[in-house]
């Protein structure tokens, strides 16, 4: 769903027991704000082509028409983009917000290869086999187990020599690396066009609801799930892009 993310009540452990993590409380944020919520993103994004750029470049398949999963989709930004690059892929969008799908519906209209589904992908059945799973800011916003339970998940789901595509926030290797990058998303938050007070209230949110990774800690539970070619292709402080093949 982009930037700032949505998810239920409960989460679950690496053993499958539920956690019992309280709700964010963000779905109904998110409902609405849907309509405007993509009117913001280069403005909040750093290099906000080059990533999503990287992302798509780095969608690419050697099937015609490649059965993709965008999960977190929220109002379609990735999947457009993977759209206009790749016109015959089949696409399902997965999100749990309905309204920031309905938002998708708009940007990719009646679109014959085109589906959506309504759910929290941390518990949904994800289905598959898919030649591509992709997701776009959405991932960093899940506990540290989640993000492990979900890479499980996502492999599972994939075809033999499926494509795991996650464009994301990550943390720093050290504190004073994750400072660096936090400041400089900050400098680009508050001396853009979103003006000091929007800024500063993204900010907020961020240090909410964001639950970021090390970039290496995450490569490493990947190449552990069994995932092949593990590696990055974009990074801009807090931003990364990074795959892995079945």
């Amino acid at each position: 769903m982009g930037i700032l993310f949505l998810f239920p009540l409960y989460g679950y452990n690496l053993e499958g027991k539920r956690m019992g993590k309280p709700d964010y409380g963000l779905k109904e944020s998110f409902d609405a704000i849907a309509a405007v919520y993509d009117g913001q993103r280069r403005w909040i994004i750093p290099d906000f082509t080059g990533f999503y750029g990287a992302a798509v470049r780095a969608a690419a398949s050697s099937m015609e028409n490649p059965s993709i999963l965008d999960i977190g989709a929220g109002t379609g930004l990735l999947s457009g983009f993977l759209l206009d690059a790749y016109p015959g892929a089949r696409i399902t969008l997965m999100d749990i917000s309905e309204n920031m799908l309905a938002v998708a519906r708009e940007r990719l209209g009646g679109r014959g290869n085109v589906r959506y589904v309504v759910a929290d992908y941390r518990h949904a059945d994800l289905g598959g086999p898919f030649d591509v799973i992709c997701s776009a800011l959405s991932i960093h916003h899940l506990e540290r187990d989640e993000k492990r339970v979900l890479y499980r998940g996502i492999f599972d789901s994939l075809g033999e020599g499926g494509l795991f595509v996650n464009a994301d926030e990550v943390a720093g290797g050290t504190a004073e690396e994750d400072r660096q990058n936090l400041a400089y998303w900050d400098d680009f938050l508050l001396g853009g066009p979103l003006g000091e007070e929007e800024g500063r209230v993204i900010i907020r949110r961020r240090e909410t609801l964001d639950r970021m990774e090390k970039l290496s800690v995450q490569l490493a539970w990947m190449r552990e799930i069994g995932f092949g070619d593990v590696g990055v292709v974009y990074r801009n402080r807090c931003f990364a892009v990074f795959t892995g093949k079945t």
